[in-house]
Protein backbone atom coordinates (compact mmCIF):
# COMPACT_ATOMS: atom_id res chain seq x y z
CA UNK A 1 0.00 0.00 0.00
CA UNK A 2 1.10 3.08 -1.45
CA UNK A 3 2.45 5.22 2.12
CA UNK A 4 4.97 7.80 1.88
CA UNK A 5 7.21 9.22 4.97
CA UNK A 6 4.85 11.84 6.19
CA UNK A 7 8.36 14.21 5.36
CA UNK A 8 7.00 14.14 1.38
CA UNK A 9 3.92 16.01 2.70
CA UNK A 10 5.01 19.19 1.69
CA UNK A 11 5.53 21.61 -1.43
CA UNK A 12 9.34 20.81 -2.81
CA UNK A 13 10.37 24.67 -2.30
CA UNK A 14 9.36 24.18 1.59
CA UNK A 15 13.00 21.76 2.08
CA UNK A 16 15.53 24.43 2.13
CA UNK A 17 13.48 26.83 4.43
CA UNK A 18 15.39 26.39 7.14
CA UNK A 19 18.86 27.69 5.75
CA UNK A 20 16.70 30.55 4.71
CA UNK A 21 14.79 31.77 8.38
CA UNK A 22 16.77 34.69 10.01
CA UNK A 23 19.89 34.01 12.03
CA UNK A 24 19.28 32.47 15.69
CA UNK A 25 15.10 32.26 14.82
CA UNK A 26 13.91 30.40 18.02
CA UNK A 27 10.24 29.96 17.48
CA UNK A 28 7.59 31.08 14.61
CA UNK A 29 3.99 31.81 14.55
CA UNK A 30 1.38 31.57 11.92
CA UNK A 31 -1.83 31.65 11.36
CA UNK A 32 -4.61 29.72 9.31
CA UNK A 33 -7.19 32.49 8.30
CA UNK A 34 -9.89 32.47 5.59
CA UNK A 35 -9.06 35.79 3.99
CA UNK A 36 -12.07 36.83 1.55
CA UNK A 37 -15.53 36.08 0.70
CA UNK A 38 -15.06 37.72 -3.03
CA UNK A 39 -14.78 33.71 -4.66
CA UNK A 40 -18.01 32.59 -2.15
CA UNK A 41 -21.29 31.23 -3.32
CA UNK A 42 -23.69 33.83 -3.91
CA UNK A 43 -25.78 34.90 -0.37
CA UNK A 44 -22.61 33.42 1.76
CA UNK A 45 -21.76 35.81 4.26
CA UNK A 46 -19.72 33.94 7.00
CA UNK A 47 -17.42 31.48 7.18
CA UNK A 48 -18.07 28.12 9.18
CA UNK A 49 -15.05 27.50 11.60
CA UNK A 50 -14.88 23.70 11.04
CA UNK A 51 -12.14 20.76 10.20
CA UNK A 52 -9.54 21.73 12.46
CA UNK A 53 -9.78 18.71 15.23
CA UNK A 54 -10.23 16.75 12.28
CA UNK A 55 -6.92 17.97 10.03
CA UNK A 56 -5.33 17.74 12.93
CA UNK A 57 -5.98 14.51 14.33
CA UNK A 58 -4.99 13.08 10.52
CA UNK A 59 -1.68 14.91 10.72
CA UNK A 60 -0.44 13.83 14.45
CA UNK A 61 -1.62 9.90 13.04
CA UNK A 62 -0.06 10.41 9.70
CA UNK A 63 3.27 11.39 11.49
CA UNK A 64 3.22 9.34 14.06
CA UNK A 65 2.72 6.10 11.76
CA UNK A 66 4.57 7.42 9.07
CA UNK A 67 7.52 8.74 10.25
CA UNK A 68 8.11 8.48 14.51
CA UNK A 69 7.28 4.51 14.19
CA UNK A 70 9.71 4.37 11.63
CA UNK A 71 13.18 3.47 11.49
CA UNK A 72 15.76 6.52 11.29
CA UNK A 73 17.05 5.13 8.40
CA UNK A 74 13.88 6.87 6.43
CA UNK A 75 15.65 10.21 7.56
CA UNK A 76 18.93 8.86 5.67
CA UNK A 77 16.77 8.29 2.53
CA UNK A 78 14.73 11.04 2.66
CA UNK A 79 18.52 12.88 2.36
CA UNK A 80 19.61 10.95 -0.52
CA UNK A 81 16.29 11.89 -2.57
CA UNK A 82 16.18 15.43 -1.63
CA UNK A 83 19.55 16.04 -2.35
CA UNK A 84 18.66 14.31 -6.04
CA UNK A 85 16.12 16.19 -6.08
CA UNK A 86 17.74 19.92 -5.29
CA UNK A 87 20.68 18.33 -7.37
CA UNK A 88 23.25 20.04 -4.32
CA UNK A 89 23.82 18.01 -0.92
CA UNK A 90 20.99 18.55 1.29
CA UNK A 91 21.49 18.81 5.50
CA UNK A 92 18.97 16.41 7.03
CA UNK A 93 20.16 16.29 10.66
CA UNK A 94 16.78 18.91 11.53
CA UNK A 95 14.65 16.02 10.45
CA UNK A 96 16.49 13.62 12.71
CA UNK A 97 16.47 15.93 15.39
CA UNK A 98 12.35 15.94 15.31
CA UNK A 99 12.60 11.98 15.02
CA UNK A 100 15.00 11.53 17.90
CA UNK A 101 12.26 13.85 19.58
CA UNK A 102 9.61 11.74 18.70
CA UNK A 103 6.87 13.99 18.82
CA UNK A 104 5.29 17.39 16.75
CA UNK A 105 7.11 20.43 19.05
CA UNK A 106 3.85 22.63 17.93
CA UNK A 107 1.19 23.87 19.75
CA UNK A 108 -1.85 24.66 17.31
CA UNK A 109 -4.90 26.87 19.17
CA UNK A 110 -8.38 27.19 16.75
CA UNK A 111 -11.95 28.61 17.14
CA UNK A 112 -14.57 26.12 18.81
CA UNK A 113 -15.91 24.37 15.33
CA UNK A 114 -19.50 24.81 14.94
CA UNK A 115 -19.40 29.12 14.57
CA UNK A 116 -19.37 31.11 11.98
CA UNK A 117 -16.80 34.39 11.22
CA UNK A 118 -16.51 37.16 9.01
CA UNK A 119 -12.97 37.36 6.90
CA UNK A 120 -10.20 37.32 8.22
CA UNK A 121 -10.31 36.28 11.63
CA UNK A 122 -7.99 33.55 12.24
CA UNK A 123 -9.19 29.97 12.54
CA UNK A 124 -5.95 28.39 14.27
CA UNK A 125 -2.55 29.75 15.40
CA UNK A 126 0.73 27.08 15.53
CA UNK A 127 3.94 27.97 17.33
CA UNK A 128 6.50 25.58 18.20
CA UNK A 129 7.16 24.70 21.43
CA UNK A 130 10.74 24.05 21.14
CA UNK A 131 13.81 26.14 20.50
CA UNK A 132 14.95 25.58 16.98
CA UNK A 133 11.64 23.75 15.59
CA UNK A 134 10.74 26.86 13.83
CA UNK A 135 10.95 25.24 10.59
CA UNK A 136 8.56 22.98 11.22
CA UNK A 137 5.83 25.95 11.49
CA UNK A 138 6.35 26.28 7.74
CA UNK A 139 6.52 22.75 6.98
CA UNK A 140 3.25 22.02 8.09
CA UNK A 141 1.98 24.61 6.17
CA UNK A 142 1.60 22.59 3.16
CA UNK A 143 -0.43 19.66 4.46
CA UNK A 144 -2.22 22.05 7.24
CA UNK A 145 -3.61 24.26 3.90
CA UNK A 146 -4.08 20.86 2.10
CA UNK A 147 -6.55 19.59 4.71
CA UNK A 148 -8.09 22.08 6.52
CA UNK A 149 -9.74 24.53 3.89
CA UNK A 150 -12.48 21.66 2.72
CA UNK A 151 -13.99 21.28 5.67
CA UNK A 152 -14.96 24.46 6.18
CA UNK A 153 -15.55 25.57 3.03
CA UNK A 154 -17.85 22.35 2.25
CA UNK A 155 -19.40 22.70 6.23
CA UNK A 156 -20.32 26.73 4.96
CA UNK A 157 -21.56 25.92 1.67
CA UNK A 158 -23.81 23.35 3.12
CA UNK A 159 -25.11 25.59 6.00
CA UNK A 160 -26.05 27.83 3.66
CA UNK A 161 -28.25 25.27 1.42
CA UNK A 162 -29.88 24.80 5.30
CA UNK A 163 -30.57 28.23 5.51
CA UNK A 164 -32.52 28.17 1.96
CA UNK A 165 -34.28 25.37 2.78
CA UNK A 166 -35.28 26.76 6.21
CA UNK A 167 -36.56 30.07 4.78
CA UNK A 168 -38.82 28.44 2.29
CA UNK A 169 -39.69 25.56 4.38
CA UNK A 170 -41.11 28.43 6.46
CA UNK A 171 -42.71 29.68 4.32
CA UNK A 172 -44.18 26.84 2.59
CA UNK A 173 -45.02 24.28 4.86
CA UNK A 174 -43.76 24.91 8.39
CA UNK A 175 -45.90 21.65 9.63
CA UNK A 176 -43.45 19.32 7.78
CA UNK A 177 -40.20 21.35 9.22
CA UNK A 178 -39.03 18.04 10.92
CA UNK A 179 -37.93 17.22 6.96
CA UNK A 180 -35.03 19.81 7.19
CA UNK A 181 -32.38 17.40 7.80
CA UNK A 182 -33.19 15.47 4.95
CA UNK A 183 -34.43 17.74 2.27
CA UNK A 184 -30.09 18.11 1.10
CA UNK A 185 -28.65 15.15 0.38
CA UNK A 186 -25.06 14.54 -0.01
CA UNK A 187 -24.54 12.90 -3.51
CA UNK A 188 -20.66 13.94 -3.91
CA UNK A 189 -18.59 10.97 -3.06
CA UNK A 190 -17.81 9.42 -6.41
CA UNK A 191 -16.96 13.10 -7.75
CA UNK A 192 -14.13 13.64 -4.83
CA UNK A 193 -10.41 12.77 -3.83
CA UNK A 194 -10.87 10.20 -0.90
CA UNK A 195 -9.82 12.42 1.78
CA UNK A 196 -12.64 15.15 0.23
CA UNK A 197 -15.16 12.48 0.48
CA UNK A 198 -14.34 11.87 4.52
CA UNK A 199 -13.78 16.08 5.52
CA UNK A 200 -16.39 17.60 2.58
CA UNK A 201 -18.96 14.52 3.83
CA UNK A 202 -18.59 15.70 7.25
CA UNK A 203 -18.82 19.53 6.46
CA UNK A 204 -21.83 18.57 4.68
CA UNK A 205 -23.25 16.49 7.61
CA UNK A 206 -22.79 19.59 10.15
CA UNK A 207 -25.89 20.29 8.77
CA UNK A 208 -27.54 17.38 7.05
CA UNK A 209 -28.29 14.41 8.23
CA UNK A 210 -29.25 12.65 4.41
CA UNK A 211 -25.68 11.61 2.80
CA UNK A 212 -24.71 8.69 1.01
CA UNK A 213 -21.43 9.07 2.35
CA UNK A 214 -20.69 6.80 4.26
CA UNK A 215 -17.32 7.51 5.36
CA UNK A 216 -18.63 9.86 7.14
CA UNK A 217 -19.76 6.94 9.46
CA UNK A 218 -16.83 5.61 10.66
CA UNK A 219 -15.27 9.36 10.78
CA UNK A 220 -17.37 10.77 12.83
CA UNK A 221 -16.60 8.24 15.56
CA UNK A 222 -13.30 8.79 14.81
CA UNK A 223 -12.12 12.00 14.57
CA UNK A 224 -15.50 13.78 16.55
CA UNK A 225 -16.46 11.03 19.15
CA UNK A 226 -19.77 9.98 17.71
CA UNK A 227 -21.64 7.20 18.96
CA UNK A 228 -20.12 4.06 18.13
CA UNK A 229 -23.90 2.49 18.45
CA UNK A 230 -25.62 4.86 16.31
CA UNK A 231 -24.86 6.40 12.54
CA UNK A 232 -24.58 10.23 12.58
CA UNK A 233 -26.59 10.08 8.62
CA UNK A 234 -29.25 8.33 6.63
CA UNK A 235 -30.42 7.35 3.53
CA UNK A 236 -32.59 4.73 1.69
CA UNK A 237 -32.77 2.04 -0.55
CA UNK A 238 -31.85 3.50 -4.27
CA UNK A 239 -31.57 1.79 -7.52
CA UNK A 240 -28.90 3.33 -10.25
CA UNK A 241 -28.94 3.22 -13.61
CA UNK A 242 -26.86 -0.39 -13.97
CA UNK A 243 -29.34 -2.27 -11.84
CA UNK A 244 -32.47 -0.59 -13.95
CA UNK A 245 -31.03 -1.60 -17.50
CA UNK A 246 -30.72 -5.31 -15.98
CA UNK A 247 -34.15 -4.80 -15.16
CA UNK A 248 -36.05 -3.18 -18.17
CA UNK A 249 -33.89 -5.22 -20.88
CA UNK A 250 -35.38 -8.29 -19.16
CA UNK A 251 -38.81 -7.50 -18.01
CA UNK A 252 -39.39 -3.69 -19.18
CA UNK A 253 -39.69 -0.56 -17.23
CA UNK A 254 -43.31 -1.09 -15.68
CA UNK A 255 -42.92 -4.65 -14.41
CA UNK A 256 -39.30 -3.19 -12.52
CA UNK A 257 -41.21 -1.01 -10.67
CA UNK A 258 -43.87 -3.46 -9.60
CA UNK A 259 -41.05 -6.34 -8.47
CA UNK A 260 -39.40 -3.51 -6.45
CA UNK A 261 -42.58 -2.52 -5.39
CA UNK A 262 -42.88 -5.74 -4.11
CA UNK A 263 -39.07 -6.75 -2.58
CA UNK A 264 -39.09 -3.38 -0.80
CA UNK A 265 -42.55 -3.27 0.80
CA UNK A 266 -41.35 -1.05 3.80
CA UNK A 267 -40.14 2.70 3.44
CA UNK A 268 -38.50 5.26 1.44
CA UNK A 269 -37.48 3.39 -2.30
CA UNK A 270 -35.42 5.51 -4.47
CA UNK A 271 -35.89 4.68 -8.25
CA UNK A 272 -33.79 6.06 -11.03
CA UNK A 273 -36.17 7.12 -13.46
CA UNK A 274 -34.81 8.73 -16.71
CA UNK A 275 -32.89 5.84 -17.84
CA UNK A 276 -34.78 6.35 -21.25
CA UNK A 277 -37.67 8.25 -21.20
CA UNK A 278 -38.42 10.12 -17.57
CA UNK A 279 -41.96 11.53 -18.56
CA UNK A 280 -43.30 7.91 -20.24
CA UNK A 281 -41.84 6.43 -16.61
CA UNK A 282 -44.23 9.09 -14.95
CA UNK A 283 -47.17 9.47 -17.12
CA UNK A 284 -47.34 5.52 -18.23
CA UNK A 285 -45.40 3.32 -15.72
CA UNK A 286 -46.33 4.81 -12.33
CA UNK A 287 -50.23 4.93 -13.15
CA UNK A 288 -49.98 1.08 -14.11
CA UNK A 289 -48.68 0.76 -10.18
CA UNK A 290 -50.48 3.44 -8.66
CA UNK A 291 -52.86 0.89 -6.60
CA UNK A 292 -49.31 -1.05 -5.46
CA UNK A 293 -47.75 2.32 -4.66
CA UNK A 294 -50.68 3.67 -2.75
CA UNK A 295 -50.87 0.64 -0.96
CA UNK A 296 -47.42 0.36 -0.19
CA UNK A 297 -46.20 1.45 3.21
CA UNK A 298 -43.80 4.01 2.82
CA UNK A 299 -42.69 6.20 0.20
CA UNK A 300 -41.62 5.45 -3.66
CA UNK A 301 -39.29 8.17 -4.83
CA UNK A 302 -38.52 9.27 -7.94
CA UNK A 303 -35.37 10.32 -9.21
CA UNK A 304 -34.74 12.06 -12.50
CA UNK A 305 -30.71 12.54 -13.22
CA UNK A 306 -30.52 14.43 -16.66
CA UNK A 307 -31.15 17.50 -17.94
CA UNK A 308 -31.97 21.43 -15.86
CA UNK A 309 -32.75 20.53 -12.83
CA UNK A 310 -34.77 23.47 -12.45
CA UNK A 311 -37.28 23.08 -15.25
CA UNK A 312 -37.34 19.27 -15.03
CA UNK A 313 -38.43 19.34 -11.44
CA UNK A 314 -40.76 22.68 -12.03
CA UNK A 315 -41.95 22.91 -15.94
CA UNK A 316 -40.75 24.85 -18.13
CA UNK A 317 -43.15 27.99 -18.64
CA UNK A 318 -43.46 29.86 -16.17
CA UNK A 319 -39.87 30.95 -15.50
CA UNK A 320 -41.05 34.88 -17.25
CA UNK A 321 -44.33 34.21 -14.78
CA UNK A 322 -42.04 34.21 -12.49
CA UNK A 323 -39.83 37.17 -12.84
CA UNK A 324 -42.87 39.50 -13.67
CA UNK A 325 -44.36 38.39 -10.30
CA UNK A 326 -41.39 37.77 -7.68
CA UNK A 327 -42.88 40.56 -5.78
CA UNK A 328 -46.31 38.92 -5.51
CA UNK A 329 -46.23 35.23 -5.54
CA UNK A 330 -45.74 34.52 -2.19
CA UNK A 331 -49.93 35.08 -2.42
CA UNK A 332 -49.83 31.38 -3.66
CA UNK A 333 -50.86 32.76 -7.28
CA UNK A 334 -50.79 29.73 -9.11
CA UNK A 335 -49.97 29.52 -12.70
CA UNK A 336 -51.82 27.03 -15.25
CA UNK A 337 -49.60 25.04 -17.29
CA UNK A 338 -50.65 23.12 -21.05
CA UNK A 339 -50.68 19.07 -20.40
CA UNK A 340 -47.38 18.61 -21.70
CA UNK A 341 -45.28 16.60 -19.38
CA UNK A 342 -42.17 18.86 -20.35
CA UNK A 343 -44.14 21.87 -19.44
CA UNK A 344 -45.78 20.27 -16.62
CA UNK A 345 -42.73 19.50 -14.40
CA UNK A 346 -42.09 16.63 -11.97
CA UNK A 347 -44.10 17.77 -9.21
CA UNK A 348 -46.95 18.57 -10.83
CA UNK A 349 -47.12 15.69 -12.70
CA UNK A 350 -47.28 13.59 -9.41
CA UNK A 351 -49.72 15.75 -8.13
CA UNK A 352 -51.70 14.86 -10.68
CA UNK A 353 -51.09 10.68 -10.81
CA UNK A 354 -51.49 10.58 -6.71
CA UNK A 355 -52.74 14.11 -5.48
CA UNK A 356 -51.81 15.09 -1.88
CA UNK A 357 -53.19 17.74 0.30
CA UNK A 358 -53.58 21.87 0.59
CA UNK A 359 -51.34 23.09 3.88
CA UNK A 360 -52.79 25.49 5.98
CA UNK A 361 -50.27 27.97 3.93
CA UNK A 362 -52.47 27.45 0.68
CA UNK A 363 -49.59 25.09 -0.54
CA UNK A 364 -49.68 21.69 -2.06
CA UNK A 365 -48.25 18.17 -0.35
CA UNK A 366 -47.80 15.57 -2.17
CA UNK A 367 -49.47 12.15 -1.05
CA UNK A 368 -47.00 10.26 1.58
CA UNK A 369 -46.61 7.56 -0.72
CA UNK A 370 -44.83 8.90 -3.34
CA UNK A 371 -41.97 11.85 -3.40
CA UNK A 372 -39.24 12.96 -6.05
CA UNK A 373 -35.53 13.53 -5.65
CA UNK A 374 -33.00 15.27 -7.87
CA UNK A 375 -28.83 15.20 -7.59
CA UNK A 376 -28.01 16.43 -10.66
CA UNK A 377 -26.31 19.60 -10.67
CA UNK A 378 -27.34 20.99 -7.85
CA UNK A 379 -26.30 24.72 -6.81
CA UNK A 380 -27.15 27.15 -4.58
CA UNK A 381 -28.84 29.43 -6.76
CA UNK A 382 -30.99 26.11 -8.57
CA UNK A 383 -31.52 25.15 -5.08
CA UNK A 384 -33.81 28.91 -4.74
CA UNK A 385 -34.94 28.48 -8.28
CA UNK A 386 -36.56 25.52 -7.92
CA UNK A 387 -38.23 26.65 -4.61
CA UNK A 388 -39.46 30.03 -6.21
CA UNK A 389 -40.97 28.24 -9.37
CA UNK A 390 -42.69 25.35 -6.76
CA UNK A 391 -43.97 28.33 -4.52
CA UNK A 392 -45.16 29.81 -7.96
CA UNK A 393 -47.58 27.01 -9.17
CA UNK A 394 -48.42 26.45 -5.30
CA UNK A 395 -46.16 23.20 -4.40
CA UNK A 396 -44.37 23.67 -1.62
CA UNK A 397 -40.51 22.98 -0.85
CA UNK A 398 -40.47 19.94 1.12
CA UNK A 399 -42.51 18.55 -2.41
CA UNK A 400 -38.43 18.15 -3.42
CA UNK A 401 -35.16 16.51 -1.84
CA UNK A 402 -31.54 17.88 -3.70
CA UNK A 403 -29.18 15.70 -3.93
CA UNK A 404 -26.10 17.96 -3.40
CA UNK A 405 -22.91 16.64 -5.22
CA UNK A 406 -19.31 17.22 -6.28
CA UNK A 407 -20.59 19.92 -8.67
CA UNK A 408 -21.66 21.91 -5.48
CA UNK A 409 -18.44 21.06 -3.44
CA UNK A 410 -16.24 20.18 -5.66
CA UNK A 411 -16.33 23.26 -7.49
CA UNK A 412 -13.87 24.87 -5.15
CA UNK A 413 -10.52 25.58 -4.11
CA UNK A 414 -8.74 27.11 -1.37
CA UNK A 415 -9.47 30.46 -2.47
CA UNK A 416 -13.31 29.77 -2.35
CA UNK A 417 -12.55 31.46 0.91
CA UNK A 418 -9.32 32.91 0.53
CA UNK A 419 -7.94 30.45 3.01
CA UNK A 420 -4.22 30.63 3.65
CA UNK A 421 -1.45 29.93 6.49
CA UNK A 422 0.82 33.25 7.13
CA UNK A 423 3.57 33.99 9.37
CA UNK A 424 2.92 36.05 11.71
CA UNK A 425 5.41 36.12 14.66
CA UNK A 426 9.06 35.22 14.91
CA UNK A 427 11.55 34.83 18.11
CA UNK A 428 15.77 35.11 17.67
CA UNK A 429 18.05 33.60 20.10
CA UNK A 430 21.33 34.94 20.30
CA UNK A 431 24.25 33.90 22.87
CA UNK A 432 27.09 36.62 23.66
CA UNK A 433 30.71 35.42 24.03
CA UNK A 434 30.04 34.81 27.35
CA UNK A 435 27.15 32.18 27.27
CA UNK A 436 24.11 34.54 27.74
CA UNK A 437 20.64 34.19 25.85
CA UNK A 438 18.65 37.27 24.80
CA UNK A 439 15.72 36.91 22.98
CA UNK A 440 14.27 39.32 20.23
CA UNK A 441 10.68 39.10 18.95
CA UNK A 442 9.54 40.64 15.58
CA UNK A 443 6.04 41.07 14.20
CA UNK A 444 6.30 39.93 10.46
CA UNK A 445 3.19 40.58 7.68
CA UNK A 446 2.89 40.61 4.41
CA UNK A 447 1.29 43.54 2.47
CA UNK A 448 1.51 43.25 -1.95
CA UNK A 449 1.26 46.60 -3.06
CA UNK A 450 -0.27 44.93 -6.66
CA UNK A 451 -2.63 42.93 -4.31
CA UNK A 452 -6.16 44.65 -3.91
CA UNK A 453 -5.90 44.30 -0.22
CA UNK A 454 -7.04 40.36 0.07
CA UNK A 455 -3.20 39.29 0.84
CA UNK A 456 -2.41 41.75 3.60
CA UNK A 457 -1.82 38.98 6.40
CA UNK A 458 -2.40 39.85 9.81
CA UNK A 459 1.03 41.12 12.23
CA UNK A 460 2.04 39.68 15.46
CA UNK A 461 0.54 37.21 17.77
CA UNK A 462 -3.52 37.46 17.88
CA UNK A 463 -6.03 36.67 19.84
CA UNK A 464 -10.29 36.30 18.68
CA UNK A 465 -12.55 38.29 20.95
CA UNK A 466 -16.38 38.51 20.76
CA UNK A 467 -17.91 42.06 20.77
CA UNK A 468 -21.20 42.76 22.96
CA UNK A 469 -22.70 42.06 19.54
CA UNK A 470 -21.60 38.07 19.80
CA UNK A 471 -19.74 39.16 16.51
CA UNK A 472 -15.98 37.55 16.44
CA UNK A 473 -12.83 40.24 16.06
CA UNK A 474 -8.83 39.95 15.84
CA UNK A 475 -6.54 41.69 18.48
CA UNK A 476 -2.91 41.82 16.50
CA UNK A 477 -0.06 42.35 17.86
CA UNK A 478 -0.87 40.97 21.37
CA UNK A 479 1.42 40.08 23.89
CA UNK A 480 1.96 36.68 24.95
CA UNK A 481 -0.35 36.91 27.76
CA UNK A 482 -3.12 38.64 25.28
CA UNK A 483 -2.72 35.83 23.07
CA UNK A 484 -3.61 33.57 25.90
CA UNK A 485 -7.09 35.05 26.57
CA UNK A 486 -9.97 34.91 24.00
CA UNK A 487 -11.81 32.67 21.87
CA UNK A 488 -9.27 30.44 20.43
CA UNK A 489 -8.05 27.24 22.57
CA UNK A 490 -5.14 24.95 22.60
CA UNK A 491 -6.45 21.35 20.57
CA UNK A 492 -3.22 19.97 20.22
CA UNK A 493 0.34 20.26 21.79
CA UNK A 494 3.25 18.18 21.98
CA UNK A 495 1.52 15.60 20.47
CA UNK A 496 -1.53 15.63 22.74
CA UNK A 497 -5.08 16.66 21.90
CA UNK A 498 -6.92 19.21 24.42
CA UNK A 499 -10.59 20.28 24.53
CA UNK A 500 -12.22 18.70 22.10
CA UNK A 501 -16.02 18.29 20.41
CA UNK A 502 -18.04 16.37 19.05
CA UNK A 503 -20.20 16.72 15.73
CA UNK A 504 -23.39 16.62 18.14
CA UNK A 505 -22.30 19.62 19.34
CA UNK A 506 -20.87 21.35 16.37
CA UNK A 507 -24.75 20.25 15.10
CA UNK A 508 -26.29 22.43 18.16
CA UNK A 509 -24.43 25.28 17.80
CA UNK A 510 -25.12 25.51 14.11
CA UNK A 511 -28.83 24.97 14.20
CA UNK A 512 -28.99 28.13 16.99
CA UNK A 513 -27.25 29.93 13.90
CA UNK A 514 -30.23 29.33 11.39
Amino acid sequence: MFKPVALFYTDGYKIGHKRMLAKGTAKLYGTWIPRSLKHAPKGIKKIVSFGQQLTMRWLHDEFTENFFQQPKDVVVKFQVDMSKYLGMDFDASHFGALHDLGYLPIRVKALPEGIETLPNIPHMTFINTVDGFAWLTLYLETVISSLAWKPSTSATIALQYKRNVMQWVAKTDPTNSWLIPFLCHDFSARGLSVWDMLSSGLGHATSFRGSDTLVVIPGARYFYDADNDEVCINSVNASEHSVSTTKIFTVGESQMIADWLVEFPDGILSIVSDTFDLWQLITKYLPENKAAIMARNGKLVIRPDSGDPVDIICGHDNSSWIQSNKATFGDNNVITNSDSPEKKGVIELLWDIFGGTVNEQGYKVLDPHIGAIYGDSITLDRQIQIYERLAAKGFASTNIVLGVGSFTYQFNTRDTLGFAAKGAWFEVKTIDEVGIETYHSYDIYKDPVTDDGTKVSLKGRCAVFKDDTGEYFVQTQCTAEMEESGEMQVIYENGKFYNQITLEEIRERLDKLC
